[in-house]
């Protein structure tokens, strides 16, 4: 609730920020298109509502964010937090300077806070204001411009529309800055004339000094109030921090065996920033974009469960149930840890995943392919013409087994593996499975034709196709991490793509994918064959040419 609260604070802010600078813009035309802007504007924000609305997500915005202070167990954080924490506490205090010699003047003193009287006062009475008030332009934009990406990012869609805004967070305080400073040179040439500007003044009911001072007491008072404000949140985590103290200690236990104390009330993620210890963390810790998610190992039973919130981003990625979000974790006892993402991911590990990639048993199509005789086709060929040929063979089986619907797992010299069936049902697996089969043999024709200036002899191929339960996630280190299978099916689909070279064939398959799949291979030679590990023969069909297999519900 308060994360919605502070993210529904911000967008009223962020939506007031945005008006109000564009109304500056207005300035490039002329201070009377700026008042007349002025007008629209004052109706949407000073009317009772809007009024209300405004100074209660102002009040409630600071208010969630010194408690954002007072919540931190460790005030460690990234580079981006911590300016737009720093940014965040700077604004109120020298928000405050406008405030009063604006709408406190206004109603205090009857002021008419135009366009006319706040660049007069910057541009020719106190330039040093000006100053101050343009930085601040500044500050708020950059505030709430890193607020929103911070929000949008794990938006799926965010990276196809983040050019143009990050076009339009350029613009926005360019010409406001644009239109305040050609606006503020027009006020200065137009009541440039003593008698022009003794009017003015006299119709804008311009402060006199005890007004002014008053002004400026205020404040100061107020800008004492907010700077207590702050120093009592830094402080009241120092007597919550003595107090949980009291209560005693844990340890947290990472994978390098390094052993870490945090005591009641921390979170696992706020344990490792207090040690120095890098852990992913796109959002910062406030439990949208699951990148700091860890696997629990001693301790899982001694942890608090999920709250609601927690329990929603875990379904997301497809969590196991001893995988938990590091942010929103605070142990009481002793636990073990496994950070699952490695400290620099972007946002797009945060969105949602298909649940095998956490790891899971099922039942899969499994291809295997190989290249015939690819050595005596190699040895006479220059290096690059090897590549070329590898590149364009690559290709032709890589679109076939990816237009057939399925995973291309990896490229194994000059072999390749495929998965069918990830997320769908074995069946269909089976299905696309043969229909890879089929146009990856019509590829390597296609490709032969292309190249037959080129080569000696024709490409061969065999294939190897087993359907079965596999082990099946996201494998790997770093950069070489993707999505594979393993277990005994695996090395059985590899088996048979080893048999197409005894039985001089391009494909054998098991008869449990054309049992699966509902295809009738009756029409191709049968084999039994023993398979090492397997205590029963695996009944084979082979295929002379992958072309010939029928399609699905019908027979050969």
């Amino acid at each position: 609730m308060i994360r919605r609260l502070r993210l529904a604070s911000g967008l009223v802010l962020f939506v007031y920020a945005t008006s109000h600078f564009a109304n500056h813009a207005l300035g490039l035309f002329s201070l009377d298109a700026m008042e007349d802007g002025r007008a629209v504007f004052l109706a949407v924000w000073r009317n009772p509502l809007g009024t209300t609305i405004l100074y209660g997500a102002f009040a409630l915005h600071i208010l969630l964010v010194l408690w954002t202070i007072f919540e931190r167990r460790s005030l460690r954080m990234s580079r981006g937090e911590a300016v737009q924490l720093a940014i965040g506490i700077a604004i109120p205090f020298f928000l405050l300077e406008h405030v009063i010699g604006t709408r406190y003047m206004d109603v205090a003193f009857n002021v008419e806070d135009s366009y006319a009287y706040v660049l007069l006062v910057l541009w020719s009475f106190a330039p040093e204001i000006g100053v101050r008030q343009a930085l601040l332009l500044v500050a708020v934009w950059a505030h709430g411009c890193m607020g929103m990406h911070y929000w949008l990012r794990l938006r799926p869609w965010y990276p196809r529309v983040a050019p143009f805004l990050y076009a339009g967070a350029i613009l926005v305080p360019a010409l406001a800055l644009l239109g305040f400073a050609d606006a503020g040179q027009e006020v200065v040439r137009r009541f440039a004339d003593p008698d022009d500007l003794a009017a003015l003044l006299a119709d804008l009911c311009f402060p006199n000094d005890a007004a002014i001072a008053e002004a400026g007491r205020l404040l100061a008072w107020s800008r004492g109030g907010f700077v207590a404000l702050v120093a009592a949140a830094f402080l009241a985590r120092v007597g919550r921090d003595l107090v949980e103290r009291r209560q005693g200690v844990f340890e947290v236990v990472y994978p390098s065996g390094k052993r870490v104390r945090g005591h009641p009330g921390m979170t696992i993620l706020e344990v490792s920033r207090d040690a120095g210890i890098p852990h992913a963390s796109v959002c910062g810790g406030r439990g949208r974009c699951s990148t700091c998610r860890v696997r629990i190992g001693a301790g899982l039973d001694a942890l608090p469960p999920p709250s609601p919130e927690e329990a929603r981003v875990l379904a997301r990625v497809g969590a196991a149930p001893n995988l938990r979000l590091a942010c929103q974790t605070r142990p009481r006892h002793d636990v073990s840890v496994t950070p699952l993402l490695r400290p620099g991911v972007g946002p797009r590990a945060g969105l949602a995943r298909a649940d095998y990639l956490q790891g899971s048993e099922r039942e899969i199509a499994i291809l295997f392919a190989d290249m015939r005789a690819f050595t005596a086709l190699s040895e006479h060929k220059l290096p690059c013409d090897v590549v070329f040929l590898l590149n364009r063979y690559f290709r032709a089986l890589g679109e076939a087994i990816e237009g057939a619907g399925g995973h291309l797992d990896k490229f194994i010299g000059d072999g390749v593996m495929a998965l069918f069936g990830l997320s769908g049902d074995p069946a269909e697996g089976c299905r696309r499975a043969l229909a890879a089969s089929r146009a990856m043999a019509a590829a390597i024709e296609t490709l032969n034709d292309g190249l037959a200036d080129e080569l000696d002899a024709p490409l061969r191929i065999g294939i190897g196709l087993h359907v079965g339960e596999a082990i099946v996630g996201e494998m790997g280190y770093a950069r070489a991490t993707s999505v594979t299978a393993i277990g005994d099916a695996v090395n059985t689909a590899s088996r048979l793509e080893g048999l197409t070279r005894d039985f001089d064939c391009q494909l054998v398959v098991s008869e449990r994918v054309a049992e699966r799949a509902g295809v009738s291979l009756d029409g191709f030679p049968s084999e039994r064959i023993e398979i090492r590990g397997r205590s029963e023969p695996l009944c084979v069909r082979r295929v002379a040419d992958a072309r010939a297999l029928p399609e699905a519900g019908r027979s050969a």
